[in-house]
């Protein structure tokens, strides 16, 4: 999320005609196209953050700049060449990395979440413990999960909770 993002077609040479056809889990279906012969670009309901990354005559690759959860979708390159017709497919998932925060509860008690990531983060701690990590869902598609830490034996004073993430993995201790 909030990167640009590249994706490429086919490559062939003498190209007659490049469409990219789009479509998002969250609106409508775009299109891009190129007609070589009239030398001719056309855009049909896409946003502006996505673009010809070059000049399509050149290079039809898509660009889509400051990717956000709406992006997710299905992406289709089709190329149309002296050598035939040929397609590339893509489906775009967004990663959103979790903030982590470590505190302490009103028990003393160090609480973990790993706070609106996408997918949900899995969350561990250093020393053995029981917990049951809680999921909490958001309308946008992120996830944070909440894990308590109980300690077996009453002498640990320091604990430290581990978020592993496809985007990021970090970790934090606390004394409570």
């Amino acid at each position: 999320v909030g990167s640009s993002s590249v994706l490429t077609c086919p490559p062939k040479s003498n190209r007659t005609m490049v469409t990219w056809k789009i479509s998002p889990k969250v609106g409508g279906p775009c299109t891009l196209g190129y007609r070589s012969d009239q030398n001719k670009t056309d855009r049909t309901n896409c946003s502006n953050s996505m673009n010809w990354k070059f000049r399509p005559d050149q290079d039809p690759a898509l660009e889509i700049q400051q990717v956000g959860i709406a992006h997710e979708g299905n992406y289709i390159c089709e190329v149309v060449s002296t050598e035939g017709n040929f397609h590339e497919t893509y489906h775009l998932t967004v990663l959103v990395p979790p903030r982590l925060t470590l505190y302490c509860d009103d028990h003393g008690n160090p609480v973990c979440e790993a706070v609106a990531g996408k997918p949900a983060a899995r969350i561990s701690w250093v020393l053995e413990s029981s917990f049951t990590p809680r999921e909490e869902g958001h309308d946008n598609g992120t996830v944070t999960v909440v894990s308590k830490f109980t300690a077996y034996s009453s002498n640990a004073t320091n604990a430290t909770c581990f978020m592993s993430h496809p985007a990021r993995n970090q970790s934090n201790s606390i004394a409570c």
